[in-house]
């Protein structure tokens, strides 16, 4: 097996290339929200073969510079939306001031890294709510907030079999509890079949997905898996507005 030395330099991939050609074709030729081309046409404009093609237009999507729609093709995208996710904004499920909307409650085993880490055994049935949040009228992220029965406070009354009433019946019961904390994690993934029917993605587009651990009485009480929209979102974790890093 070959070895490269410290210091040589490697040739730039075909569609790196590409890429960076592309992109100054957005920003000179095509406006917000204008369809590019088909790929057949970009890659005879560009001379290149439609695998490298699709390669620099999936780096772009990526990057949040195109979106890709079904029904509607590949897109201009417009600036990315900045979303606040600091514990400032999301202080506990349901509180006074948060932005989710409640759509749907069931009882489901959780995914084993979720039963890990609510330390419950994998097969165990957890309420899970299902929520979503909209900025500027888009619908930007889809969330599974996971919680075991156990911790939750008894109802005042009957729990609702399931739906947006349930949901609300179980998050309210969790605001009973007293937070004692959270901590998130974030990072890159590709957008399931049920979360781009949800997010008007296309199956394996890049997603943020950020993990919220909720704790209360010293025991995590609730976990939230958050899938948002790589292409609209730039994530924030503060009290000051959104960082511009491009020119767009």
């Amino acid at each position: 097996m070959g070895t490269t030395q410290l210091g040589e330099q490697q040739p730039e991939p075909k569609y790196w290339h590409l890429k960076t050609v592309l992109s100054q074709a957005l920003d000179t030729e095509f406006s917000v929200g204008q369809a590019l081309p088909n790929e057949r046409e970009l890659a005879a404009r560009f001379g290149v073969a439609r695998a490298t093609l699709r390669q620099a237009l999936d780096q772009l999507e990526l990057e949040g510079r195109l979106q890709r729609r079904r029904g509607v093709g590949t897109t201009v995208a417009p600036p990315r939306v900045g979303v606040d996710v600091s514990p400032r904004q999301h202080t506990w499920p349901g509180a006074p001031g948060d932005t989710w909307v409640a759509t749907d409650c069931v009882r489901v085993s959780p995914p084993p890294a979720v039963a890990r880490l609510l330390g419950v055994p994998p097969e165990e049935p957890v309420e899970t709510v299902l929520r979503g949040l909209i900025t500027q009228g888009q619908s930007v992220a889809v969330e599974h907030l996971y919680i075991p029965s156990v911790v939750l406070p008894a109802p005042d009354g009957r729990v609702p079999a399931a739906g947006g009433d349930r949901a609300r019946e179980v998050l309210a019961r969790l605001r009973r509890l007293e937070p004692g904390g959270q901590d998130r994690a974030v990072e890159l993934g590709s957008a399931g079949a049920e979360e781009a029917r949800s997010l008007d993605r296309l199956p394996g587009s890049p997603v943020l997905i950020v993990t919220t651990r909720y704790v209360a009485a010293g025991r995590t009480v609730a976990a939230s898996v958050a899938t948002y929209r790589a292409d609209t979102c730039r994530l924030t974790f503060g009290n000051q507005a959104p960082l511009s890093l491009t020119a767009r």
